[in-house]
């Protein structure tokens, strides 16, 4: 079964790449704290990275090592001011008024749902994905992709079958319950499970 045979290669690896996307929402989601905890046992020593593109700041909350992962559309939990007069960023609560120090303007979540994204908080991990990812090529490369559709393609979606491809030791696996489709760059090098991937990861 497919399953087990994930579980097998997630075993086997030499490197793990996950992305985790908008089905993972935590809104929806009542038990996501448990799913990040099965998740961070499943791949306990193993060499992997995380890039996600949910921003609620669940994962941030979770067992997982934070070094190892990166949002590259932001976190909620994070504060920015909401006209973007500062570069500066701020950890949960650190503002308890949540008004902008600088210019009195309302702070809002630093995601790129703010009138003006401030990229700042995720570049550094995004070099340290970066670096990890220049060092997988020829190495047994597993990609699982959870629930990753197209609200922003360009940050899991296509990059992951791009790695795929040039990868020869890679496989992917995308997991999604409407957009599981596959490009034909990856064809032989991918699977496609067309099953929500929050049902799909609590069976594993």
């Amino acid at each position: 079964m497919i399953k087990e045979k994930i579980v097998e290669e997630i075993k086997s690896c030499e490197k793990l790449l996950i992305g985790i996307g908008e089905e993972w929402n935590a809104k929806e989601t009542g038990d996501i704290k448990e799913l990040y905890e099965k998740l961070n046992r499943m791949i306990q020593g193993k060499d992997y990275f995380i890039v996600t593109t949910v921003t609620d700041g669940e994962i941030r909350k979770s067992s997982l090592d934070q070094k190892r992962i990166v949002a590259p559309c932001g976190n909620e939990t994070w504060r920015q001011c909401s006209k973007s007069c500062t570069k500066d960023i701020w950890e949960p609560l650190e503002i308890p008024d949540d008004i902008c120090p600088h210019c009195g303007q309302p702070l809002t979540g630093n995601t790129i749902k703010a009138e003006e994204y401030i990229e700042e908080g995720y570049l550094p991990q995004w070099n340290a994905y970066t670096y990890w990812l220049s060092a997988t090529l020829n190495k047994k490369l597993l990609l699982l992709e959870l629930g990753v559709g197209f609200q922003t393609p360009t940050v899991i979606r296509w990059p992951f079958e791009k790695t795929a491809s040039i990868n020869n030791k890679a496989h992917l696996y995308r997991i999604h319950g409407s957009f599981s489709q596959l490009s034909d760059t990856v064809k032989g090098k991918a699977d496609a499970i067309s099953e929500n991937s929050l049902e799909f990861f609590r069976s594993l």
